[in-house]
């Protein structure tokens, strides 16, 4: 019997368009060698140009699809996703303590390209205090990073430095700090430890809005941890695949582009398809 490819439990939304949520975890994973385990956290009314409606599940409902597979195979790495209410939250918190030796990447879903808010400021502040202590590294970009670092109330600008040396004060070990919605030229995407600056990564700037960029990115980095990378060599080869995706991406519908996970796939059937017209015209 073969040995069973890394295990990593996603926590997400489904998105019927097949664009982010837990379809694109599940894309993402596995076409980076894992085997994608999902439980679901909400039930979307979306598209490829926003969202229209968001359902939550009963908590229960989560707690229970998480103890099932949790119970019956070893999961390397969890990676949260969307989640829907204060009580998804509290339930995921709590399943995920149980297993403090599992490495979670967490994704802050906090607001859609498009602007559609998935998250009130109750439900910011309990990852604040459930989610982010147990964290290995969070991957929230420039706005959500600004969200989850400041209260409120709080007056105070801060920079994306300061951000990052706030998010880690809140108990996680990493933060990468994307910045897509920055205006800069290009892409810089900056990961923090205690120590400081980690890595900075400066990537082309592609023209396009994307559904999905930043859930592949973070199941990306789940699934560069379950295959034994350390952070540091994790979240640079996770960005590599991510920006590799979004340059092939594909314009499906009549809103955004949406990424293609499998584009190595599709390269190499064209590379084999271009040596079969090579051995056909003799060249």
């Amino acid at each position: 019997m073969l040995q069973s490819p890394p295990i990593v439990l996603s926590f997400s939304a489904n998105d019927s368009s097949g664009g982010a949520g837990i379809q694109a975890d599940i894309l993402t994973l596995a076409s980076m060698g894992c085997h994608p385990l999902s439980v679901i956290t909400a039930i979307t009314v979306q598209d490829t140009a926003g969202v229209d409606d968001i359902m939550a599940l009963d908590p229960k409902w989560v707690t229970d699809q998480a103890r099932a597979v949790l119970e019956d195979m070893p999961v390397h790495v969890f990676k949260i996703g969307m989640l829907g209410s204060v009580e998804i939250i509290a339930a995921i918190a709590e399943v995920i303590s149980d297993y403090p030796d599992i490495p979670l990447v967490l994704d802050p879903v906090l607001n859609s390209a498009r602007g559609d808010e998935f998250a009130s400021e109750d439900m910011v502040s309990a990852m604040r205090e459930l989610l982010l202590p147990q964290a290995t590294i969070i991957t929230p970009n420039s706005m959500e990073a600004r969200r989850l670092a400041q209260d409120e109330d709080d007056d105070e600008v801060l920079d994306l430095d300061q951000c990052g040396g706030r998010l880690l004060h809140m108990g996680c070990d990493y933060v990468l700090i994307t910045g897509t919605h920055e205006n800069s030229p290009q892409v810089i995407n900056t990961l923090y430890a205690a120590s400081g600056i980690v890595r900075s990564d400066a990537w082309q700037r592609l023209t396009g809005s994307y559904h999905g960029s930043g859930c592949t990115l973070a199941s990306a980095i789940a699934a560069a941890l379950a295959n034994g990378l350390p952070v540091a060599e994790g979240v640079y080869e996770a960005q590599e695949y991510t920006w590799q995706a979004l340059k092939a991406g594909f314009h499906p519908g009549m809103g955004q582009y949406l990424p293609d996970r499998l584009f190595w796939a599709r390269n190499e059937h064209d590379v084999e398809e271009g040596d079969k017209l090579d051995v056909a015209s003799g060249n």
